[in-house]
């Protein structure tokens, strides 16, 4: 049969043919894909996929998914003007743009010799503007975030409390019986209130405090966050029991710490400071509120894990989830103490929420470093996130490589010594850094040189300085018979660091310092003069005094308060100086976060009793704030008598 068109009906209406109509409708049906998809590909549309996504989608537990396709980026050259890395300083008159960022960090990001010391970690001192090998987000970004959100409901802080072997604060606060320790604790502790004061007065709610124009840095490590020395303030101001200043820290926190913003951060620092400070304080005060500003903050940093190897990148936009790596780093690559400094804050993320996918990123990072090779077991600072192989071959225990080594065997302390992987990793790094590393000086001092390919460079940053405590720490673990080696290896590095403060006019030690052409701890470049308020040197006197109560611990870390209070302080805070070998003392203008967070803290803790965050119960994270060791058994034992109760 043949359906003629009938007459005056208009071929717009009933008077389509039905090969006409089914062309409309395939039309029709392909624009509204091609529109509904196109959100799926918008760079910045994450929060658009989440409306859609979240609430139909099974938070996968896989991990290493991700875009593929940025193998080939280009990389942008960081900008002349970029004055600071992380952890920054402001270079001294007469520097080039060459020299102006020589150190990286255990805090990594920044330059061209960022990539032999990490300056600032990964503080940046200046605004600037990050360069980036850029990706966009993967479509997979809707397999990144728990699904339904953290829960809230999930960890017992009271049932936490109870598997602490030792009360945090000690019977007394850690006060010691001594007089003359007391009094130098009490100077501590007058410090923390002066460097805090200034930044309330000047500088509240901005990252940190310039107190030479008495003003705020913002800066750009990040991401539009704010308030980094408060969230780095939290836990000292707390343990030295300065609490109204705590209140009002924690008041700006549950107020004006905005979590929504659109920036571009670095999620090393991020991860250390804001959720390392965020969970640090949940679990010595118990608030609520810090436990679900830390969960949401860690639901932002999962879309970096979104690449082809589960490696994340250095750099994340919160909002929009879009990662890259620092336009700085060879060839797109990821820095290994970036990567491989997120598992003691994940592992606590994955606690707090009851949701594995933090655990599982980071444990994804370990299982790839297990798998690949590594030249004379050694770990290399530059891992292609794409690829997964290395980039450089350029080891160090400072800047780019520190803080790797010491979350693998804190990784193993804190899990109540259960994490048999993490300690056998870090037992193997040990080895190979002694065999290739470890070097000892003419003048009889012991020190960790970089290498660079099989070629030794014998220089030993500021940074690397924290690795004489974290030896000492893992002494008890390894084999039985090299105890006391690792304990004397501890001493002789802790020692060398001492020298490289002593050796100076202003007994404060440069960022770097040398053991060649006739060089013994001492900085031989300009551009290795600066001292930046560190506190590895310090850490390390904190571990050394609580492992063997030796005295002169305590005679360091006071040299270091005298010589803080002579050429740091100034009228409105504290200041980095440009040359720790001039009496004519030239200041930086910044009172970096981490200077209270650490500096002050681990001072406190050195003239304080052992009781006062006691070793057995807390580990630290590389940015100082406590975290509690996991007693597993300890929570299902609770949990049992719980039940049993109730029946």
């Amino acid at each position: 049969m043949v359906f003629r068109k009938l007459p005056g009906v208009s071929a717009s209406g009933m008077g389509l043919r039905l090969s006409q109509k089914f062309v409309f409708l395939l039309f029709l049906s392909g624009l509204v894909t091609l529109c509904f998809g196109a959100l799926f590909f918008l760079p910045d549309s994450v929060r658009l996929k989440r409306i859609f996504l979240s609430k139909t989608e099974t938070q996968p537990v896989t991990v290493g998914s991700g875009s593929e396709n940025d193998a080939g980026r280009a990389h942008l050259k960081r900008p002349k003007d970029q004055e600071h890395g992380l952890r920054g300083m402001t270079p001294a008159k007469g520097e080039t743009s060459s020299t102006k960022l020589k150190s990286l960090s255990r805090k990594p990001p920044v330059s061209h010799e960022a990539t032999e010391a990490r300056l600032a970690g990964g503080r940046a001192q200046e605004d600037l503007t990050l360069p980036r090998s850029k990706t966009e987000p993967s479509i997979s970004d809707k397999a990144t975030a728990p699904a339904h959100g953290p829960t809230s409901d999930t960890f017992n802080y009271q049932k936490f409390k109870r598997c602490l072997l030792k009360p945090p604060l000690g019977r007394d606060g850690g006060k010691p019986s001594d007089p003359m320790t007391n009094e130098r604790r009490e100077k501590v502790k007058e410090m923390m209130k002066f460097a805090w004061d200034n930044y309330k007065r000047y500088a509240w709610g901005k990252n940190e405090l310039r107190p030479l124009t008495r003003n705020g840095h913002i800066g750009n490590m990040f991401g539009g966050l704010r308030g980094a020395s408060i969230i780095d303030s939290l836990d000292t101001l707390y343990i030295m029991g300065l609490m109204e200043d705590y209140n009002d820290a924690k008041e700006w926190v549950e107020s004006s710490l905005d979590l929504n913003s659109n920036g571009e951060a670095s999620l090393f620092e991020v991860n250390i400071r804001y959720v390392g400070g965020l969970l640090s304080a949940y679990y010595l005060t118990g608030e609520e509120m810090f436990k679900s500003k830390a969960l949401e903050l860690g639901e932002k940093l999962l879309p970096a894990f979104n690449t082809p190897t589960g490696i994340p990148r250095g750099v994340i936009n919160l909002g929009s989830g879009t990662s890259w790596s620092w336009g700085w780093a060879s060839a797109g690559s990821s820095i290994l103490a970036e990567f491989g400094t997120l598992h003691l804050e994940f592992v606590h993320l994955s606690e707090l929420s009851n949701n594995p996918i933090y655990t599982e990123k980071v444990m994804n990072i370990r299982k790839l470093l297990n798998k690949i090779e590594k030249p004379h077991g050694l770990y290399p600072n530059f891992l292609s996130p794409v690829s997964g192989n290395w980039v450089q071959h350029h080891v160090s225990i400072g800047g780019l490589g520190d803080s790797f080594y010491e979350y693998l065997i804190k990784s193993f302390l804190m899990s109540d010594k259960m994490d048999d992987g993490a300690k056998k990793m870090y037992y193997g790094a040990l080895e190979a850094i002694e065999a290739n590393l470890v070097q000892k000086s003419a003048g009889g001092l012991t020190y960790m040189a970089e290498w660079r390919g099989g070629i030794l460079d014998h220089k030993m940053g500021h940074l690397a300085c924290f690795s004489g405590g974290m030896i000492g720490i893992g002494a008890d673990d390894g084999a039985p018979e090299k105890r006391q080696h690792y304990l004397d290896l501890a001493a002789e590095i802790t020692h060398t660091c001492h020298e490289s403060y002593t050796r100076s006019a202003t007994k404060l030690g440069p960022e770097a310092f040398r053991f060649d052409a006739g060089a013994e701890a001492s900085a031989t470049r300009l551009s290795d003069r600066y001292y930046i308020l560190r506190p590895e040197v310090i850490e390390s006197y904190m571990y050394m005094w609580r492992l063997t109560h030796d005295p002169k611990y305590r005679e360091w870390g006071w040299e270091a308060v005298e010589a803080l209070e002579q050429h740091c302080r100034v009228e409105s805070g504290f200041s980095g100086i440009r040359d720790v070998y001039t009496m004519t003392v030239s200041h930086d203008n910044m009172q970096q976060s981490f200077f209270l967070s650490e500096t002050l803290k681990y001072l406190y803790l050195l003239f304080s009793d052992d009781d006062l965050l006691p070793l057995e119960d807390w580990v630290f994270n590389t940015e100082a704030h406590p975290l509690p060791v996991v007693r597993k058994s300890c929570l299902q034992e609770e949990n049992t008598q719980d039940k049993t109760v109730s029946e």
